[in-house]
């Protein structure tokens, strides 16, 4: 479904990723793990165009995003959803207007369908109760959740998640991560999430990817992963592990 062929991309002197090798198959959800400054939420911005990859191929199914046409890349983006980790509400939308954006820009529903179909996905993230609050009366894990109604709003077939659990509390967390779970059941997307929580991947992943030093140093099925014995991913996961239990090393 996601397909990155020896992809590199540098910001001014700094080379960010160095001949990235990435598959992702339709319908899991393929975790990216490792350092902060290794390219992880680059490579989002590669996929839907924000950014240009300098060599390499990105494939979205059988679409070529990194030359894409203006109006190829748009189709492609269409196929797309982005979970942004700052989730990017519209400040002076209400929740509902937020979540109805997708549907008023891109279909010719009437309103009173947008508004049944507003009400259906906010019911899926349970916030249908916060329909007409604004999103500065909601906290961050509340804003997570409508933004990611507002995703399924747009019918993707892929979903990008940028760090969805950052600096939110464990039960909330655990919580995101149960609806991303959720979301690849019952709408069969494929997903990417990007994140430094490990009990997030844990939940979450199907398969998950270590990237350091602008490449994929090690790649398995969940399980397997967290119990690989690959001595740069095994020093990451100790130390997040010790992080999480308040040990300082």
């Amino acid at each position: 479904m996601i397909r990155l062929i020896g992809v590199h991309k540098g910001f001014g002197t700094k080379q960010v990723l160095r001949g990235l090798d990435l598959e992702v198959r339709r319908g899991e959800t393929f975790v990216i793990l490792g350092p902060s400054g290794t390219g992880k939420s680059c490579m989002l911005k590669l996929l839907v165009g924000l950014l240009r990859a300098e060599q390499g191929e990105i494939w979205v199914g059988r679409q070529r995003v990194d030359d894409a046409r203006p109006r190829e890349l748009w189709e492609i983006r269409g196929r797309i959803g982005y979970l942004f980790q700052s989730s990017a509400l519209i400040n002076w939308l209400s929740v509902a207007e937020n979540v109805a954006l997708p549907l008023t820009e891109h279909t010719r529903l009437a309103p009173h369908e947008i508004d049944r179909r507003v009400d259906e996905y906010l019911g899926k993230v349970h916030m249908l109760q916060s329909k007409y609050q604004m999103p500065g009366e909601l906290s961050g894990g509340q804003k997570r959740r409508v933004a990611l109604a507002r995703v399924l709003a747009g019918t993707p077939s892929i979903i990008l998640y940028d760090e969805p659990t950052a600096g939110l509390d464990p039960i909330m967390t655990q919580n995101i991560a149960a609806l991303i779970r959720s979301v690849q059941r019952e709408f069969g997307v494929t997903s990417i999430l990007v994140t430094h929580d490990l009990p997030c991947a844990w939940e979450a992943g199907d398969r998950v990817a270590f990237v350091d030093g602008g490449r994929v140093v090690h790649s398995d099925l969940t399980e397997r992963f967290r119990h690989t014995d690959h001595p740069t991913v095994r020093h990451f996961l100790d130390g997040g592990r010790a992080a999480s239990h308040g040990v300082t090393r």
